[in-house]
């Protein structure tokens, strides 16, 4: 209708310089008459083009909120599972230094200084989910020194980690629970050396990672019960890679339980001091 008014008001101006004046009725009527069919279709049109615009656009606006609450429930499982993970830990290791206490005083006090260190590098690093391999690796070391003063000679690590996947991204607080699963069964049973092994290499766009130990294996009934590391590794990584990553246990040919675990590679550019 405004359209058809603006219409009956132009013709109106026009009948005028033309000489020939007309009521602004007499311009109305006839317009209205002539274009209402086709007034009305695009009027129609006009409607349902709106609707599907705002319908649409409703539609994204309800994808977008599903997938942050999507991702702010992933996030929460994560977070559960990490701070499932940081007691556990925490409890084996003040147990060992509990058994040391009455062997090996001074060990025992190196172990509390360490504990505490790496207590603080846990807990600047809470948030992180991922983190690069080298980061983990760092952590790893000071957890094996705390292990190194409960075994001594008897325990020996050793890694063999390619250059190119040091940057790759890994789960945070990953390779502590797999390798202290590895001295729990191939070094604590043992009384001569237990050797663990290290290994990650990227492989067309993957990364490979192998924890290796030289202890008994998984027997031939297979891991009757996975502990708490192991359970909370496995879950963490579905949360995080869903269908896209592989984590499994196997005997090795030569005896002893091999970790193999294959992510996708992502990796976090290094700056210079970071």
């Amino acid at each position: 209708m405004v359209y058809v008014v603006l219409r009956a008001l132009l013709g109106q101006l026009q009948s005028r310089w033309v000489g020939a004046p007309v009521t602004f009725a007499e311009a109305f009527d006839p317009l209205v008459v002539k274009t209402f069919q086709f007034n009305l279709l695009i009027y129609w049109v006009v409607v349902s083009v709106s609707h599907a615009f705002s319908y649409y656009r409703q539609f994204q606006e309800r994808a977008l909120r599903a997938s942050e609450l999507e991702k702010r429930l992933t996030e929460a499982r994560l977070q559960a599972l990490q701070m499932q993970l940081n007691p556990h830990f925490l409890f084996n290791t003040l147990n060992a230094i509990s058994s040391l206490m009455h062997q090996d005083v001074k060990a025992a006090d190196r172990m509390l200084a360490r504990l505490a260190d790496l207590l603080r590098y846990t807990l600047d690093s809470t948030n992180a989910q991922e983190v690069p391999l080298r980061k983990e690796l760092a952590f790893l070391d000071r957890y094996l020194d705390i292990e190194r003063s409960r075994f001594g000679a008897r325990l020996r690590v050793e890694k063999d980690v390619a250059p190119e996947a040091l940057n790759v991204l890994v789960p945070n607080l990953m390779l502590q629970p797999l390798v202290e699963n590895a001295i729990k069964h191939g070094v604590e049973r043992k009384t001569r050396e237990g050797l663990i092994t290290l290994g990650a290499r990227t492989v067309q766009g993957r990364l490979l990672i192998e924890v290796r130990d030289n202890g008994p294996g998984l027997g031939p009934e297979g891991l009757r019960r996975e502990g708490i590391g192991l359970s909370n590794t496995r879950a963490r990584l579905q949360q995080l890679y869903g269908a896209d990553h592989r984590f499994e246990l196997k005997t090795a040919a030569e005896g002893g339980l091999v970790v193999e675990i294959e992510l996708p590679v992502q990796s976090r550019p290094v700056f210079p001091g970071g």
